[in-house]
């Protein structure tokens, strides 16, 4: 609706700098005279709306100005409650418990939620819930942690990290960490960390926002992407598809599928995915992960002939 539009642009331009007419056009799905028409009516109601031109010119809200009485709907609410639920199926923490608890207090008891969040096999692991709770009060209180970690190599370290945020990502928990030796930031995977111990030591400096820093640390922390071709059998692509993703660029007259798929190399689980379909699976490039297979595949055999 033309209402709600004219909101969400409001509230986008809050969040953000001088945005394009392009840019407003494309994430609302209208033309760029429609939006030019929305930010005259949204002047029309009050909002200071700021125009500049040229080539990183745009619209932009006043600074300063904030938006009174209440944006946050029941409907909004709802969403935020069926986020938070499905957060704390992956981290049992006792203030995001509270929270949850805060917001249920002041909304309408009946919601009729219709998205659910479970990443419960984020949380089964106690030792990990451990962890993530040392480390939430390490981050609170600004003081180092001693870890032992093994990277994906399997090479050992210890190491006096100061840490600065916890992130869950591909199925897996990370922590993002200033490393007092390598004088720099890392990411940890928490699986890895071996032994955790809270120290009594400050940070050494102050720290950028955790936010800019992780997406830095997950850019610039070496893990490579491989783009993989897949042949696979009919019978096996809708397993393939789940557990393994993709993108089928082609259907054969047989059922058959040819699939492409980005994957991160130290990781493990799709090598072993592959590896679980057999013969039903073939990988057509690159070459060095047939290879790897092979060689994989031939020490398996080898292992139950001795």
């Amino acid at each position: 609706m033309k209402t709600d539009r004219l909101s969400s642009i409001v509230i986008y331009l809050l969040n953000h700098d001088t945005v394009s007419a392009a840019k407003l056009a494309d994430k609302f799905n209208v033309s760029k005279r429609t939006v030019l028409r929305d930010m005259g009516q949204i002047s029309l109601a009050g909002i200071p709306i700021r125009s500049v031109s040229g080539v990183n010119g745009g619209y932009s809200i006043m600074e300063g100005f904030k938006l009174g009485g209440r944006l946050v709907n029941d409907g909004d609410q709802a969403s935020i409650i069926t986020a938070l639920k499905g957060f704390l199926s992956a981290y049992d923490g006792g203030r995001y418990n509270a929270l949850l608890e805060k917001i249920l207090s002041v909304v309408p008891k009946e919601q009729n939620q219709t998205i659910f969040y479970d990443f419960g096999a984020a949380g089964e692991n106690n030792e990990i819930q451990t962890k993530l709770k040392a480390l939430e009060k390490a981050i609170h209180d600004k003081n180092a942690v001693q870890i032992s970690y093994v990277n994906a190599l399997g090479g050992a370290s210890d190491r006096l990290v100061e840490p600065l945020a916890l992130s869950y990502r591909w199925y897996a928990w990370y922590l993002l960490a200033y490393c007092t030796a390598k004088q720099d930031y890392r990411i940890f995977k928490l699986a890895r960390v071996c032994d955790l111990k809270p120290t009594e030591t400050a940070f050494s400096k102050a720290h950028c926002a955790p936010a800019l820093l992780l997406e830095r640390a997950f850019q610039e922390g070496g893990r490579k992407e491989a783009e993989v071709t897949l042949l696979c059998k009919a019978g096996v692509k809708v397993q393939v598809r789940e557990y393994i993703g993709g993108t089928v660029i082609k259907t054969f007259d047989n059922g058959d599928i040819l699939l492409r798929m980005s994957v991160l190399e130290d990781e493990r689980m799709w090598f072993a995915m592959l590896l679980s379909f057999g013969d039903k699976v073939t990988v057509l490039e690159p070459e060095e992960l047939k290879m790897r297979l092979i060689d994989t595949a031939e020490k398996v055999v080898s292992a139950y002939h001795k």
